[in-house]
């Protein structure tokens, strides 16, 4: 990996010494929904640095969240099973050919784990004698201190570094500052590991784009993307919209109602519509789909429309996909097709019943060869393996193409203007510095 580029503020996995050393690493595999992992991508990309700690001499602790097993309006933390790390463990083992404990720590009904108690110190005995692979904790969300913040942060952040002697971060999509990402660097020497590093300097390729750079965002709400959304704007020479993102804001142009999207929503998305009338470089997609319900795509209950044919204060029903025919229009194919990089966080159209629009997407970014293309989120990833599974795989090793495993994270780094701005990466470079 290329180092050079990344700050010589960052503590790196590679500068450390590991040898008979616990080492407790963060990494985001938050794959499992329904007791189940849905796609392993994620934990995949981690092995890398798992093996350099256990190759290097380390004993690793593992540690994800999973979920939102945490009430945020009642406070309540509920263990559900389905949320639980047992898939993960079995995928690793079956993986790697090691065997990992997972710690049982009796929950509190309505906080959660109170706390890592003295039931771990057996299991860390057998991971330093080489008897167990690793030890996988609990969900970290379903310990009281980990989104608490505060002195219940603290606490949990010190009984975290009391059970080992390093700390590595290779959570890139956990940007969050919670106690397990943010507050245990306090106490540990910490590093980012090796997928985070390579995430970071791809952000940079994202940051300071090869133009032209177009973007490709899409969202089920508009209130909640309004921040990146805007950094977004100010980064790109042209911007492709889709999903509620879209809808939203040819209400706010056209003058025009569509079902689902709200007053308020329209009302902030004018700022949006009169900032594009000086920079011109949102990329309208101009053949859309409308439907009657939103229940599936029933013969005779949706239509495609042309956005050119919009008469304000006309009303529409549910908009639900991109038209392929749009990614066909000459200034939509010219702007894909001129791009020098190309960052898709998008999903088109309404899952699963309406995906040609996600489709005719990936398909006319895959034509223009010589762009960089960069893919965030894990919905975003999800559709692209799930529509186009033979030009997935075949990309997959292609050096012009790069998934990062959080989509979120990319779009709070474009907002912040830094990889580095990134509170839990902050958080190592300060006790660098420090």
């Amino acid at each position: 990996m290329e180092t050079s580029r990344l700050s010589a503020d960052l503590p790196l996995i590679q500068d450390a010494d590991l040898n008979n050393r616990v080492v407790l690493v963060r990494f985001d595999h938050n794959v499992v929904k329904g007791g189940e992992i849905r796609d392993p991508f994620r934990i995949d990309r981690t092995i890398g640095t798992l093996f350099n700690i256990v190759e290097r001499g380390g004993r690793p602790i593992l540690m994800t969240h999973v979920g939102r097993p945490k009430d945020k309006k009642a406070g309540r933390i509920v263990c559900r099973q389905e949320e639980a790390v047992d898939p993960i463990v079995a995928y690793l083992e079956q993986k790697l050919h090691a065997r990992f404990h997972i710690p049982r720590f009796s929950p509190d009904p309505e906080k959660g784990i109170l706390g890592i108690d003295t039931s771990i110190n057996l299991a860390i005995r057998d991971l330093k004698e080489r008897k167990i692979g690793g030890i996988y904790l609990p969900n970290t969300r379903w310990f009281q201190g980990e989104e608490s913040g505060g002195d219940l942060a603290g606490q949990f952040a010190l009984q975290l570094a009391g059970i080992a002697d390093i700390f590595v971060n290779d959570a890139f999509g956990s940007w969050q500052p919670h106690a397990s990402t943010y507050d245990i660097t306090r106490h540990l020497p910490s590093y980012a590991g090796f997928l985070m590093q390579q995430e970071i300097l791809n952000l940079s390729r994202v940051i300071n784009p090869v133009r032209p750079f177009v973007a490709a965002v899409a969202g089920s709400k508009y209130d909640t993307k309004i921040k990146p959304l805007y950094a977004i704007y100010e980064k790109v020479d042209r911007l492709i919209l889709g999903g509620v993102i879209y809808n939203t804001f040819l209400c706010a142009k056209y003058g025009v109602r569509i079902q689902g999207v709200s007053d308020g929503d329209i009302a902030l998305a004018k700022e949006l519509v009169e900032k594009d009338k000086i920079g011109k470089k949102i990329v309208e997609l101009p053949f859309i789909v409308e439907s009657d319900v939103l229940e599936g795509r029933i013969e005779g209950k949706y239509r495609t429309l042309s956005v050119r044919d919009f008469e304000p204060g006309k009303s529409y029903g549910y908009i639900l996909d991109i038209d392929p025919r749009s990614f066909e229009d000459p200034a939509v194919s010219e702007a894909i097709g001129s791009a020098k990089t190309i960052f898709i966080n998008a999903v088109m159209g309404y899952t699963p019943h309406f995906t040609a629009g996600s489709q005719a997407l990936d398909h006319t970014i895959d034509s223009n060869r010589e762009a960089m293309k960069m893919y965030g989120g894990g919905d975003t990833l999800q559709e692209f393996k799930d529509l186009c599974p033979g030009l997935y795989l075949s990309v997959m090793d292609n050096a012009n193409y790069y998934f990062f495993t959080g989509g979120g994270t990319v779009l709070t780094a474009i907002e912040e203007g830094s990889p580095y701005g990134l509170k839990p990466v902050g958080a190592l470079m300060k006790q660098k510095a420090g």
